[in-house]
């Protein structure tokens, strides 16, 4: 017969006292707009899955698409000019 045995760290691992830190609220609130637009992009796509795309679903693809790429490209950019501790030569 054989015991079943949990592990404690897959148990644990989503436990109440485990909240995000201040760090990774400020990662995720400075992803948002990235976020948001891949949201959007994503609905786009989505309304389009059982049916052919007409011309208006075609512009909301693009437009979604381009404001997605347009999030990316501003998070990329805010993220290049911060410096990290260390200095590496």
């Amino acid at each position: 017969m054989k015991t079943i045995v949990t592990v404690q760290d897959a148990v644990t691992a989503f436990a109440d006292w485990m909240e995000p830190t201040d760090a990774e609220l400020d990662a995720i609130e400075q992803e948002m707009p990235v976020i948001l637009a891949d949201i959007e992009l994503l609905d786009a796509q989505i309304s389009t899955l059982d049916r052919i795309p007409t011309e208006l679903d075609n512009r909301r693809l693009r437009r979604a698409r381009r404001r997605a790429l347009a999030a990316r490209i501003a998070l990329t950019n805010r993220t290049a000019n911060v410096t990290l501790p260390g200095g590496a030569a």
